[in-house]
């Protein structure tokens, strides 16, 4: 069922959140880095404060973080991931995602509102373009009823709900639902910004990898409906 319209619900309660969340802030917060953290910010266009880890160092943290955790179910889920998204530091924030990346088979289509409230919160590239993939994509995937939340969000006004529409199939392959994302292409096409545009040619460009020739032949027919810089990132890998 169709559940664009639910309110993402308060923080519920979770003991195994609880003590994610304990480990998580202590282990992350003690290997501090604040030398490596402005420019980390400033990369990310100061979208949000960092702790100046790199990397490398910051899946290692994690992995000890949650050693020795059970499995989490739904509320787990939603329980870490949106106290994750109340703590200022970009790191937590990562976490969240790669935590849901490994569970999201945990989660119903009654996550999508959780999940579209973490791509408008404190929205950039970094965070938006993982859980559109990872998250978003496999929620779809699991419940076609959730094909209509798609259609409604690629018409959203907000570029980054837009964008995961977008970007939801990136890693379906086979299972692409071809006529919504050469649709839905189409439906942003004349968007003016610069993360729409590049999100059309780079869900083309990775679906060319699967069928070049349908990817060719949507650009031959529509090439003149969309921007030049989608046309050139869905050809990138193919050619004319």
């Amino acid at each position: 069922m169709s559940v664009t319209g639910a309110r993402t619900a308060g923080v519920p309660r979770s003991p195994l959140a609880d003590t994610l969340m304990q480990r998580l802030t202590a282990t992350y917060s003690a290997a501090a880095d604040p030398a490596r953290a402005a420019p980390m910010q400033a990369y990310m266009k100061d979208v949000a404060p960092f702790l100046g880890l790199a990397t490398p160092v910051r899946r290692a943290l994690s992995r000890t973080v949650v050693e020795g955790t059970p499995r989490p179910d739904e509320t787990d889920c939603t329980a870490v991931a949106l106290r994750c998204w109340q703590l200022p530091e970009r790191e937590f924030h990562y976490f969240a995602v790669d935590y849901l990346r490994r569970h999201v088979s945990r989660c119903s289509s009654g996550f999508l509102p959780v999940a579209r409230h973490l791509v408008t919160t404190v929205p950039w590239w970094d965070t938006v373009d993982l859980l559109a993939a990872h998250v978003v994509g496999p929620l779809v995937a699991a419940d076609a009823g959730l094909k209509a939340d798609m259609d409604a969000w690629i018409a959203d006004d907000d570029l980054w709900v837009a964008r995961t529409a977008l970007l939801h199939q990136l890693r379906y392959k086979e299972r692409t639902d071809t006529e919504r994302l050469f649709a839905y292409c189409l439906r942003q096409s004349g968007h003016p910004d610069f993360f729409i545009r590049k999100a059309i040619g780079w869900c083309l460009r990775e679906y060319a990898k699967t069928d070049p020739d349908a990817v060719r032949a949507f650009l031959a027919r529509e090439s003149g409906r969309l921007a030049p810089l989608s046309v050139r990132e869905a050809l990138k890998n193919i050619g004319p």
